[in-house]
């Protein structure tokens, strides 16, 4: 990791966040509703209104948008009818089709990896959550933003084998987690809570920024619990921007 080095992330709002490298930036999984305005995430152990809490002030400027996966806590109809038809949208293979049909025109599906701005984009595995309930959740992904430096965005996912194997593969510089451990009022949570956070920690030198908390209703850990049960982990409020 350089002295000077270049790359950051601005966490916008649960997983929404702006990921920049050198003078390329990604708008992640973008969710632009009103509080209030979305229906509770089903089988919660509460039924508050989604989002939460408002969008911050903050600058959505980007250069190209990346959408781990179309749940609507990471795509919603507000970002389907305020984003450029025309901006270049990376996704994985099996939701391209989707997104075409929603009108937009420079779809790139990643099957392995993309480049964009001498930028490098990797997709890489998640398990959204345990057993059979992370298979009815469908297919989600990670990515791995490699320019000067690394970052490596791995989406909702659990700790498991293939992250491990993902932070040796590429030995990042930055990771960014969803966190809040999101549960239903059935089975294992189904995003990363303190033992998952606590693992990557353990198995990585990059800094650790934890998002996806306190914007939704199913995600039931706040960020003063994991603050206070972790060590080294950046846990940004929204707005709040991690520089290396």
């Amino acid at each position: 990791m350089t002295p000077d080095s270049d790359i950051s992330v601005r966490l916008v709002r649960n997983a929404t966040v702006l990921v920049t490298i050198r003078d390329t930036t990604f708008l992640v999984d973008p969710i632009f509703t009103s509080p209030g305005e979305n229906p509770p995430a089903p089988n919660s152990p509460n039924d508050r209104r989604n989002p939460l809490v408002s969008m911050p002030d903050v600058d959505l400027s980007h250069d190209a948008v990346v959408v781990t996966h179309r749940h609507p806590d990471h795509w919603d109809e507000a970002a389907k009818e305020e984003l450029e038809a025309d901006v270049p949208l990376f996704c994985q293979p099996e939701e391209a089709d989707a997104f075409a049909d929603e009108g937009f025109t420079d779809v790139r599906p990643v099957d392995d990896e993309e480049s964009f701005d001498d930028i490098t984009i990797h997709r890489t595995p998640g398990h959204h959550g345990h057993g059979e309930l992370a298979e009815e959740m469908g297919p989600v992904s990670g990515f791995v933003f490699e320019g000067d430096e690394t970052l490596y965005l791995a989406g909702d996912t659990i700790w498991y084998e293939p992250v491990e194997r993902t932070l040796d593969q590429f030995e990042p510089d930055m990771v960014v987690l969803n966190g809040g451990e999101a549960q239903f009022e059935r089975g294992e949570p189904i995003t990363m809570g303190v033992e998952d956070i606590s693992a990557v920690r353990d198995a990585t030198d990059a800094e650790v920024v934890v998002v996806h908390m306190e914007a939704i209703n199913h995600c039931l850990l706040t960020r003063e619990e994991l603050r206070a049960a972790t060590e080294s982990v950046h846990v940004p409020d929204d707005g709040e921007q991690i520089t290396l």
